[in-house]
């Protein structure tokens, strides 16, 4: 009996537990994917909302162009409509106008001269779907700065959490050696009470870095749009290519390249168009009127009694001209003319901070490459000394405060190294960015 109660008893354990293991073992045999920098770039070109926005402006802008493109053909309207009158007007024994009148008139309109407006409205609108166009292209451009960021700042600090990390488990591995001599009476407390500080200060330190750790994982979920506490992991990249091109050339590119300055000339032409727009009113318009129209005393326009001509046409060309307007029209063009200058100052404006932002980059990345070069050669330099100081102290030779100075200096160089690796890494894709050019490395 108690045989069979304790078989019981595992089987409703296992019927109330599994539903609670299933999950937990589902989640931790689920596959992580691993990205690659091509790879978060198409992903956050696909999901990012600003891409989408300026996708709809391109459309918008289309709509605007062909909107504007219709003004140049002919408009048609058609009427239909009823009067009645108190009584019918009878003159010399014959009706003028009956008591009930039905009417109903086709026209159409079309415009042959408007002081060139309709084409500089075209103009316009034309200009529009290509700033449009080219604004989605230089919002590509951002996102794919940012994913370099944001993927080479994931893997800085992922980098410098593993030191952090090490460096807790090596001050641990020291202190338990003190803490051992210090039992058999080999060396002071004082090199105990040292370690223990080490270890402290180097815990503090990874959980900082752990912190940047997983700040930097959430702003990489939040550019691709995913869950933003979803592992992420990435493929890196320790390898580096030399930036080998003239300040002169960058420049050069950036003048060419840049979308920026290709709007800003967008901006230009079209503060012309609206200023040549403005001139319009010095000059007449001229319009051609036409209309077709059918009249009756039933609700078909058929004609009857009273009605003299019951249907026919009519075609006229009109031509307006305001002639005094107290200056509105000079005052408008002085207006549009103001609005041209700032659209050139700002111009001027863009390509000043253009030329700065690529010396800046062009100077940073050569900083950058310049640290990695000078590191390298320390690292090993480094990992030797921290040995030697691990050995000496076991032989008693050095003391405490030697190895942990040497196991400091080893941190220190290898987070000097990363630093600068990734600083690079982000400072050369920041100077692709500054002189327009899309390089995925």
């Amino acid at each position: 009996m108690k045989f069979k109660l304790k078989w019981i008893g595992l089987f409703l354990c296992f019927v109330f537990i599994q539903p609670i293991l299933l999950p937990v073992y589902s989640k931790a045999q689920e596959p992580v994917e691993i990205f690659t920098l091509k790879q978060a770039i198409e992903s956050a070109i696909k999901a990012n909302l600003g891409l989408k926005s300026s996708k709809e402006e391109t459309a918008a802008a289309l709509a605007v162009k062909k909107a504007r493109q219709t003004q140049f053909f002919p408009t048609l309207s058609t009427s239909y409509g009823y009067n009645r009158y108190d009584a019918e007007t009878i003159t010399s024994g014959i009706t003028a106008v009956p008591k009930e009148e039905y009417r109903f008139v086709t026209s159409f309109s079309q415009p042959i001269f408007a002081g060139f407006s309709l084409l500089r409205q075209y103009d316009i609108a034309k200009l529009g779907l290509d700033k449009a166009k080219v604004n989605e292209q230089l919002t590509r451009q951002n996102i794919i700065l940012d994913v370099k960021n944001a993927y080479f700042q994931l893997l800085q600090t992922q980098k410098l959490h593993d030191i952090a990390q090490k460096t807790v488990v090596q001050i641990s591995a020291q202190k338990e050696v003190a803490e051992n001599f210090y039992q058999v009476g080999m060396t002071p407390l004082n090199d105990l009470l040292q370690a223990q500080v080490e270890l402290a200060n180097a815990k503090q330190e990874l959980i900082v870095a752990r912190n940047n750790f997983d700040n930097a994982e959430s702003n990489f979920n939040t550019l691709l749009r995913r869950p933003i506490n979803a592992p992420v992991v990435l493929k890196d990249i320790l390898t580096y290519s030399p930036f080998e091109e003239t300040l002169e050339y960058c420049l050069a590119e950036a003048e060419k390249n840049r979308f920026e300055i290709k709007i800003a000339d967008m901006e230009v032409e079209i503060a012309q168009k609206q200023l040549d727009l403005t001139k319009k009113d010095y000059y007449p318009s001229i319009d051609l009127n036409g209309n077709y129209f059918k009249y009756g005393t039933q609700w078909d326009v058929g004609g009857g009694e009273g009605v003299y001509d019951p249907e026919g046409w009519n075609i006229q060309a009109v031509a307006k001209w305001n002639f005094w307007e107290w200056g509105r029209t000079l005052y408008g063009v002085k207006e549009k003319h103001s609005r041209l200058s700032q659209a050139q100052l700002k111009k001027t404006e863009i390509l000043d901070n253009i030329y700065l932002e690529v010396k800046t980059a062009y100077l940073r990345t050569q900083e950058a490459e310049r640290a990695i070069q000078t590191v390298e050669t320390a690292i090993e330099q480094a990992k030797e000394n921290f040995r030697i100081n691990q050995e000496r102290y076991k032989e008693q030779i050095s003391t405490q405060t030697d190895v942990l100075i040497a196991q400091t200096l080893l941190s220190r160089t290898m987070t000097n190294y990363y630093n600068a690796l990734y600083a690079f890494k982000i400072s050369k894709a920041t100077l692709y960015r500054s002189f327009g050019r899309e390089v995925i490395e």
